[in-house]
């Protein structure tokens, strides 16, 4: 059983994945730091927020994130959490991106996840607990991403334009209000957004909408209200925003993620 211990103390034994599980109180922020393998973050309970130079990534209640080794990364707890975290060697590791990413947790593998942490820290590859671990790695691997993900610009001044949105995230926001106050054509800051990020404009401003919005749904706040506070002209238009990015409605996310 391999619980509430630094992963620095379980990276260097000699399998290809290891598994530790850690409680986290409300507001607990694990300050920036890397591991040597890469890891999956598992939220069993709770959401978390994990920052890297690069963005952020918002990890909802029975979600993960894939964080590669070597990435300097923070996480903040968003309320109580518990995570179960897997840490794989780079034999294991491979065939997953170098990059951060959200990932869904389908059941099996979040029953693995689970199951993993009560194992002995140094299992033996052979009998069943071997198998468990094996099995994990193909399930890593077979998980597909969500986008919850925020990249953030290196240019100066978008990337400053970007951090005033995120304070007060709205979608009422258009591409020609910021050209107006950056001084840029739409073409050239269309282009920029795209070079930067990888998204476009309107795509970048649904996912910062959307990552403010689900800490307050997961919170208890109701959706006409946290629809309203983004300026979506109705409780309708944020959820096809949050159906189109999440794959089901905001209702029935939430209830699927409180029946767990």
């Amino acid at each position: 059983m391999v619980r509430n211990i630094r992963a620095q103390e379980i990276e260097a034994l000699p399998r290809p994945i290891v598994s530790v599980g850690n409680d986290y109180p409300a507001g607990h922020l694990h300050p920036t730091h890397r591991h040597g393998r890469s890891q999956l973050l598992f939220a069993e309970i709770g959401t978390m927020l994990v920052r890297t130079a690069q963005g952020a990534w918002l990890v909802p209640t029975q979600q993960a994130i894939w964080i590669p080794a070597g990435i300097d990364h923070s996480i903040t707890m968003l309320c109580r959490v518990a995570t179960r975290s897997v840490y794989l060697n780079d034999n294991a590791a491979h065939g997953r991106t170098k990059s951060c990413q959200v990932v869904g947790v389908s059941p099996l593998l979040r029953q693995l996840l689970i199951e993993a942490v009560d194992l002995p820290p140094e299992y033996d590859p052979g009998d069943r607990d071997g198998k468990i671990m094996s099995l994990l790695i193909d399930e890593i691997a077979a998980a597909p991403v969500l986008p919850l993900s925020l990249p953030l610009p290196t240019e100066a001044r978008l990337a400053a334009r970007c951090q005033r949105f995120l304070a007060s995230p709205t979608a009422q926001d258009t591409v020609d209000l910021w050209c107006g106050e950056l001084g840029l054509s739409r073409r050239t800051l269309t282009r920029m957004f795209k070079q930067e990020t990888g998204l476009t404009f309107s795509e970048w401003q649904r996912r910062a909408c959307l990552l403010w919005a689900l800490p307050r749904l997961l919170a208890g706040d109701k959706i006409t209200t946290v629809a309203f506070d983004l300026g979506y002209s109705s409780p309708a238009a944020f959820t096809a925003m949050f159906k189109q990015l999440i794959g089901s409605a905001p209702a029935l996310y939430l209830r699927q993620r409180h029946d767990v």
